[in-house]
């Protein structure tokens, strides 16, 4: 299909960003001009000077702290009563509560730090941060006790000033207030803490990266108050609550829903001395019922003046025994209110990053009792919709430039698009259904739909049911299997996380497992899956080279030089570490001849016009024909390579490359490998390890497709990712009996190469060959060819041509027979690994610069901006 779809630039996208550009930058000007009107005081309020906090820190800076006061005219030693705002708010908050309070009580309420008419530029907007500013403002209106109130946010400061100083608190009211951190939002404080992170990164990016001159910067829920919370820490208060000997009075409203009751009932379980009132309003009634709330303030005010209000000492010893029981996990309570508008929405964005993981979250939360399954799917198969919508499009608008642009290039690959358009084409609308039930097809599946123009409603409509159907089973599946798991761990939360992560592994293995083992691909991946596991030459370089890492670290120890092994061939750039030029490398072997295959250089600076007709003349003039090798010029491990046999590999392979490419004559016959190693104080080097090649093949029956054949084959099961992708054009062919269809080309492992160990073809005739060839390179001793020759004959009397030559990172690649074990194979790059660094330091005092750190990390940056850009 054609890319001509695919969005091309248009100078107004280039107007539009400068004229963005220049409006922040307005913006920012305006908000932070020197004459900017300053925040003022309002007439009915007061103000201080307070030095600023900064954790548990007084700086040297001041910040302007406003507060209302009121107070009896005819008592100047009125009890204080220090009102406490939550977040966003204000002292304004508590117009109508004050008058009720002010004919007794000295009734201070201030403006905290970064809200209402105080200072909103502060280090620390936590609220221990907060109770500090609260406690010098006590100072600085000589107040040494007072009583104090704390009203939603608020009972964090409230209770962090009773841990700061529990003898200036006379008594606390929890007004609606935070307090346990279980009991806030989603429970659990590193849940909580990224949520707030993300608060705090979008308000901010709003106020700063949008031209707004100044109009959301006193925005009430704005960066402070998002600050408010992502600096503030639950975790503590439950103790501080544990602890707490004074009068406490508790009200909260029934129908809360941003605090829930749950959390004023723990509160006064912990307080066994607390009064709990509990009324019909809901979180706001300090606004809706203020002289309500101050007659009942008032009320309990009174009580402790008169020494009538209980103390934890003589608190009923029922809910004293009661407040000593550990806290309860199974006891919390459904998650309700403005938090559970929160986890819908989390959850319905979570199946953006992992569909599954989301779905497993949900019924996990199901199991805990903490969500309803109806709400929890339904959120979960809302954000599935939309994630599928977003594909389809991505593929029907885009064309196929979507999946070479984040974030789709980062999920899916060309291929998968391409095996998943021929699947629709074959099975029709039903693939989008069964893609649905199994894992690794569903997003190449819906962005290939929109590839092939389907219809929308068509694929709307199937793959709604295909939501609805797989998204319930799944949420439904980690609950049920999640409830034994979480019973578990409630009785033992020292293993919750554990635990937790245990059930997820679970649902997840099964969820992937299961669809698979219904079919006869599916269960022969999962052998070749076990297959990668069992045999280590399948491993991944992060599982197998950690001890050479190690051994190697060892060696620069040893030498006094970490990266000594770069100068083992002056020669060669970084001795040939990572991204050496393969056309300085055949240049320097220019001096053996014929025994080295022909090349030439295609440059990137060319236009394609321009490199394809160097390609023919380059076929010309030496006589040539396809197939050819195109590869380039900075590779490692087979990237990139391709071997075109006709014209339009050629020209497809050269429109897809911005880089320098080699074209090298194809050279038939067998592939060895031959690492040589020469020591520079030595006349002539030696061969330390030979590798036989052997490109894999699969035998015909004249029954099986060639993609069953792999599936089927017992060492090529564990590599069927590599090879099916090979084979892609024709795995749907039925290979006729007797014919031996070749499923690789390229003589590299890790491209699906077979290797043997290849000792026992060692000849004199052989290591002279080698060795002549070697001296010919000036500044090399240390790497491996890759030669070819006609025959395992002819290749030990040393008949060989060489297609390639790597340098220090080179493996003895003879490990990899599968012969070999695991030590053993350490053993030899051990081995291999000593003769690097021992001819690295030779040349060093034969005064060869070896490349520093910072050199080393230079070239490998640029080899993987070269590596990232190949298809």
């Amino acid at each position: 299909m054609s890319d001509d779809r695919s969005p091309r630039k248009h100078p107004v996208l280039r107007v539009l960003a400068i004229v963005y550009v220049l409006l922040v930058a307005a913006s920012w000007g305006v908000r932070h001009a020197p004459g900017r009107k300053e925040r003022t005081t309002p007439a009915d309020m007061h103000a201080v000077y307070l030095r600023a906090v900064s954790g548990d820190r007084l700086l040297t800076r001041t910040v302007r702290v406003a507060y209302a006061e009121a107070r009896p005219p005819d008592r100047p030693d009125a009890p204080a009563v220090i009102l406490v705002h939550g977040s966003p708010g204000e002292a304004e908050d508590f117009r109508r509560v004050m008058p009720g309070l002010a004919d007794r009580y000295r009734v201070i309420a201030p403006d905290l730090p970064g809200f209402g008419a105080s200072e909103h530029d502060v280090p620390d907007y936590s609220f221990r941060a907060h109770a500090r500013f609260v406690l010098a403002l006590m100072d600085a209106l000589h107040i040494h006790d007072a009583h104090v109130v704390g009203f939603s946010m608020g009972g964090g400061v409230v209770l962090s000033m009773e841990d700061l100083a529990p003898r200036r608190v006379d008594s606390i009211t929890m007004l609606s207030a935070i307090g346990v951190q279980e009991m806030e939002l989603l429970g659990e404080y590193n849940l909580n803490h990224a949520l707030h992170g993300l608060q705090l990164a979008g308000l901010w990016t709003l106020r700063e990266l949008t031209p707004q001159f100044g109009v959301l910067d006193d925005f009430p829920l704005g960066v402070p108050y998002a600050r408010n919370f992502f600096d503030s820490d639950q975790r503590p208060l439950r103790g501080i609550l544990s602890g707490y000997g004074g009068p406490m009075l508790v009200i909260h409203g029934e129908h809360d829903p941003l605090v829930p009751i749950a959390a004023a009932r723990e509160h006064a379980r912990l307080v066994p001395q607390a009064e709990l009132v509990v009324t019909t309003k809901s979180h706001f009634m300090v606004f809706q019922e203020g002289p309500v709330v101050a007659a009942t303030i008032h009320g309990f005010l009174d009580r402790v003046e008169a020494g009538t209000a209980r103390t934890r000492a003589g608190a009923d010893p029922v809910r004293s025994a009661a407040a000593a029981r550990p806290f309860d996990p199974a006891d919390l309570p459904r998650i309700t209110g403005f938090p559970w508008l929160v986890v819908l929405v989390l959850l319905a964005a979570a199946t953006f990053v992992s569909e599954d993981l989301a779905c497993i979250v949900a019924g996990l939360l199901v199991a805990a009792h903490r969500f309803g399954f109806v709400p929890a799917a339904a959120a979960c198969t809302a954000g599935i919709l939309i994630g599928d919508l977003g594909l389809f499009a991505a593929g029907r608008i885009l064309g196929r430039a979507a999946i070479r642009r984040a974030p789709l290039k980062w999920m899916i690959t060309e291929a998968q698009v391409r095996k998943s358009s021929a699947w629709f084409r074959e099975r029709g609308a039903v693939v989008i259904f069964v893609s649905r039930f199994l894992p690794g097809t569903r997003l190449p599946t819906y962005v290939g739909a929109g590839l092939l123009e389907t219809p929308f409603w068509k694929f709307f409509l199937w793959f709604t049911l295909a939501a609805l159907a797989w998204t319930p089973l799944l949420v439904g599946v980690s609950a049920l299997l999640g409830a034994p798991f979480l019973a578990l761990f409630f009785r033992f939360r020292l293993l919750a996380l554990p635990a937790a992560i245990v059930t997820i592994v679970l649902v997840l293995v099964l969820v992937r497992l299961v669809p698979s083992l219904f079919t006869h691909r599916g269960r022969r991946l999962l052998a070749g899956g076990a297959k990668r596991i069992v045999r280590w030459e399948f491993w991944p370089p992060w599982i197998f080279y950690p001890p050479v890492v190690l051994w190697v670290l060892w060696l620069g120890i040893r030498h006094r030089g970490l990266t000594l092994f770069t100068a083992a061939n002056p020669a060669i750039e970084g001795g040939g570490f990572i991204g050496e030029s393969k056309a300085t490398i055949l240049r320097g072997l220019s001096g053996a001849g014929s025994a080295v295959a022909r090349w030439r250089v295609l440059p990137a600076t060319r236009s394609v016009e321009e490199r394809l007709a160097a390609v023919k003349r380059f076929l010309d003039d030496l006589h040539l024909g396809l197939p050819l090798v195109l590869k380039p010029d900075l590779g490692q491990r087979g990237s990139g390579v391709t071997i075109a046999r006709s014209w339009d590999d050629v020209v497809a392979h050269l429109r897809s490359t911005s880089e320098d490419t080699i074209a090298q004559e194809f050279v038939p016959g067998i592939e060895f490998g031959v690492f040589y190693v020469r020591h520079p104080d030595e006349p002539i080097g030696r061969i330390f390890s030979i590798t036989e090649k052997t490109i894999p093949s699969v035998l015909g029956d004249g029954k099986r497709t060639l993609e069953t054949l792999i599936l089927d084959d017992p060492r090529a099961v564990a590599m069927a990712s590599i090879y099916l992708a090979k084979n892609e054009a024709r795995l749907k062919q039925v290979v006729p009996a007797g014919e031996r269809v070749p499923i690789s080309e390229l003589g590299t492992h890790c491209r699906g190469a077979i290797f043997g160990d290849g000792t026992h073809l060692l000849t004199p005739e052989l290591t002279a060959a080698i060795d002549t060839i070697s001296r010919t390179f000036d500044g090399f001793f240390f790497g491996r060819y890759d030669v070819r020759s006609d025959s395992v004959a002819a290749f030990q009397r040393g008949e060989v041509t060489v297609i390639e030559l790597n340098g220090v990172t080179s493996e003895a690649t003879a490990i990899y027979d599968a012969r070999n074990g695991l030590f053993a194979a350490y053993r030899t790059l051990f081995d291999q690994w000593r003769l690097a660094f021992e001819i690295g330091a030779a040349n060093r005092d034969r005064g060869v610069r070896t490349l520093g750190p910072l050199d080393l990390a230079r070239l490998i940056a640029r080899y993987r901006a070269t590596a990232g850009e190949r298809p």
